[in-house]
């Protein structure tokens, strides 16, 4: 069974790149990256590069849970992308 989740009345989204809160994570992504490479944050490597890899963890884990076949998975999946919220937070 293919997850599928309503947008409205009229509509299904079809593909994770439609969810709103991908494409929040999406656009927070770019905003990390270029924030964590100016100044002080830039030569502090390992800090940079944690929220980095959280920030991509986020949206990661929305698409991975989306492409689930089961909305329990979608559900741990979206678990998983608040959790990396909170330690990108």
């Amino acid at each position: 069974m293919r997850v599928h989740l309503m947008v409205s009345r009229m509509s299904k989204v079809e593909r994770f790149e439609d969810l709103i809160a991908w494409q929040k994570a999406r656009i927070l992504t770019t905003d990390i990256y270029q924030v964590s490479q100016q100044g002080a944050f830039a030569r502090d490597f390992g800090l940079s590069g944690q929220i980095q890899r959280a920030a991509v963890s986020i949206m990661s884990n929305i698409a991975e849970g989306f492409e689930r076949s089961y909305l329990e998975k979608f559900h741990q999946f979206l678990s998983i992308a608040k959790s990396s919220c909170a330690e990108l937070r």
